[in-house]
C-alpha cells in the first residue's frame, strides 16, 4: 500500500500546464455527459409530442451508447497517431451542429438518426479527452484527479437536470430549447482546446517514433515510416495485452450497466411512478449528483494508497447495501438522502477507472483502449435503458390523474442494479491491477521525466533518447554529474571550515 498523502498538497505539485490540460479534458467530459442525459431527463416530453412511447423515444440512449464504440476506435486510433488536441476539437464542433439538429427534429426516426452520429461524436472524445487531462499528471495525482474527471460526468448530469428545470417547463418550444442551449458551451471549449497545446506524453511518444525511424526533418525514411512504426507498436499492444483488453470490456459492460441502471430511468421513476413535479425530481437529482460527484473524488484519491481493485469492489458492496433505500421510500427527504449515498458509490465504482485503464493499457495505445474498452462496455450494456423500460411494462401499476399507462420502475431498478452490484464485486475481484514495485517504477519514471524537463531538455530531446534507446544513458550522465557536483561542494565546504577554524 503506497503512503497516504495529504491531497491538497499532492494537487500543489501540478503546474501551470498540468492544469490546463486537465481542465480542458475535464471540462469536454462534462459537456459529452451534459448532452447525453439531455434524452434521459425529457424522456417523457419527447415521447408526448412525438405521439409515441417512452420505451420508443428510449432508443435514442441506446442506439446512442451502441454507437459510441465506432467513435472510440475511430478517434482512438487518430489520437495515439496525431495526436489528442485534433479529435476533441473535430467531436466538439460536431457536438454543435448535433445539439442544434435534435431540436429542430419533428420525428421520431429523424430523432434517433441525430442521436446516432451523435453517438458516433460522444463516443469519439471520451479517450482524447480522458488522455489529455489525465496523462500529463504527476503519478500522485493520478487517483485524485482521475476521481475529479469521472465526477464531470455527475457534473454533466446535475447540469443537465438543472438547466432542463429552467428550460424545458419554462420556455415555449420546451425541450427543444434544452438542445439549442447545449450547443453553445461547446464553442466556448473549442476555442480553449484551440489555445492549449498537446500534451508532453503525446510530444514525446511522436519524437520517440521519428527517432527510432529517423523520420525528423533529417530524417531520411518516408514520411509514411512513424505511421508504420504506430501500426507495429499498436499490433504488438494488441498481440501482447488480447487477454487484458477482453477482461478491460468485461469490467466496463458491468459499470457503464451500474451508471444507466441507476440513472437512466430514475427520472422517470420520479416522474410516473410517484407523481413528483419536476421542482421535487430536480432537487433529488441535484442531490444524487452531488454525491456522485464527491464519491467520485474520494474513491479516486483513495484508490492511489488503498489500490484501485479494493477501492472499487468496497464501492460496489456498499452500493448495494444502500439499494433499497435508492427505491422503496416514498417522500422527497427520504429518496434525496439515499440518492446521495446511492450515487456516491456508483460515481464512487468510476473515480479510479480512467487512470486504471490508463495503468493497464499499453502507453501507444492509451487513447484507443481507454475510450475503445469503455464504449464497448457501452455498448454491452446500450440495452439497459430499453430492457427496464420493456421489463417495467410487465409490471403495471394503477393508472394516476395524469397518466394512464404506469409501470413498477422501483422494482426493475432494484432487481437489475442488485445484479449489476454483485456483478462488478466478482468481476473486480478476479481482475488484475498495477502492482505495487510497478506503482514505484511508474512514479519514479514520471519524477524523472519532470526534472529532465525542468532541467531544459526539450521533450523531442526526451522522445529521441527513448528511441535511440539512450535515456537511461542520459539520466545516469545527469546523475553522475550531480553526485559529482554536489561532492565538490561537500569538498569545498570542508576545506573553507578548516581554513575559518586554522590558528592565525
Amino acid at each position: 500500500m503506497t503512503k497516504l498523502r495529504n491531497p491538497i498538497s499532492i494537487l500543489r505539485e501540478l503546474d501551470a500546464h498540468q492544469w490546463t490540460m486537465f481542465l480542458v479534458g475535464f471540462i469536454s467530459w462534462v459537456w459529452d455527459a451534459f448532452d447525453f442525459f439531455t434524452v434521459s431527463l425529457t424522456i417523457t416530453d419527447i415521447s408526448k409530442e412525438f405521439g409515441v412511447t417512452k420505451a420508443d423515444v428510449s432508443w435514442g440512449i441506446t442506439i446512442t451508447l451502441m454507437l459510441r464504440s465506432v467513435g472510440a476506435l475511430i478517434f482512438g486510433v487518430i489520437s495515439d497517431r496525431y495526436g489528442r488536441k485534433w479529435p476533441m476539437l473535430i467531436n466538439l464542433s460536431l457536438f454543435v451542429v448535433l445539439e442544434l439538429a435534435t431540436g429542430f427534429c419533428n420525428t421520431l426516426p429523424q430523432f434517433l438518426g441525430v442521436r446516432a452520429i451523435y453517438g458516433i461524436a460522444m463516443g469519439g472524445l471520451v479517450g482524447p479527452a480522458a488522455a489529455t487531462a489525465l496523462e500529463d499528471l504527476p503519478y500522485d495525482a493520478r487517483g485524485v484527479l482521475s476521481g475529479v474527471f469521472l465526477a464531470g460526468y455527475a457534473i454533466g448530469y446535475l447540469l443537465a437536470a438543472v438547466f432542463t428545470l429552467a428550460l424545458v417547463p419554462t420556455t415555449p418550444d420546451g425541450w427543444r430549447s434544452l438542445f439549442w442551449f447545449g450547443a453553445g458551451p461547446p464553442i466556448l471549449i473549442i476555442a480553449f482546446r484551440w489555445w492549449a497545446p498537446e500534451t508532453n506524453a503525446f510530444q514525446v511518444m511522436k519524437a520517440e517514433r521519428e527517432a527510432k525511424h529517423n523520420t525528423g526533418s533529417n530524417g531520411g525514411e518516408s514520411k509514411y515510416a512513424a505511421l508504420r512504426t504506430y501500426a507495429k507498436e499498436a499490433k504488438v499492444g494488441l498481440a501482447d495485452n488480447w487477454f487484458l483488453i477482453i477482461y478491460m470490456v468485461i469490467l466496463m459492460s458491468g459499470l457503464n450497466a451500474t451508471t444507466h441502471g441507476s440513472q437512466d430511468f430514475y427520472p422517470t421513476f420520479l416522474t410516473s411512478q410517484l407523481s413528483m413535479n419536476h421542482d421535487d425530481v430536480t432537487i433529488i437529482t441535484v442531490v444524487g449528483q452531488l454525491g456522485a460527484a464527491i464519491g467520485a473524488s474520494v474513491l479516486g484519491y483513495v484508490s492511489t494508497f488503498a489500490g484501485r481493485r479494493l477501492t472499487m469492489i468496497s464501492a460496489a458492496v456498499m452500493g448495494g447495501a444502500i439499494l433499497p433505500a435508492y427505491v422503496l421510500p416514498h417522500t422527497k427527504n427520504h429518496l434525496a438522502a439515499s440518492a446521495f449515498f446511492e450515487q456516491f458509490f456508483v460515481l464512487g465504482i468510476w473515480g479510479p477507472v480512467a487512470i486504471h485503464l490508463m495503468e493497464l493499457s499499453p502507453p501507444a495505445l492509451r487513447s484507443l483502449l481507454v475510450g475503445l474498452t469503455y464504449q464497448l462496455g457501452n455498448l454491452v450494456s446500450a440495452a439497459s435503458a430499453t430492457i427496464q423500460a420493456v421489463i417495467g411494462e410487465r409490471y403495471p401499476l394503477p393508472p394516476s390523474a395524469t397518466e394512464a399507462k404506469r409501470f413498477d420502475y422501483a422494482k426493475v431498478i432494484g432487481i437489475f442494479m442488485g445484479a449489476v452490484w454483485a456483478y462488478d464485486a466478482f468481476v473486480l475481484f478476479i481482475g488484475p491491477e498495477m502492482s505495487q514495485a510497478e506503482r514505484e517504477e511508474e512514479a519514479e519514471a514520471s519524477l524523472e521525466f519532470e526534472r529532465l524537463r525542468r532541467g531544459g531538455m526539450s521533450l523531442a530531446e526526451v522522445g529521441a533518447l527513448r528511441g535511440n534507446g539512450k535515456l537511461e544513458e542520459e539520466m545516469a550522465e545527469k546523475e553522475r554529474v550531480e553526485d559529482e557536483r554536489v561532492e565538490n561542494a561537500a569538498v569545498e565546504a570542508g576545506e573553507a571550515r578548516e581554513v575559518g577554524t586554522a590558528p592565525v
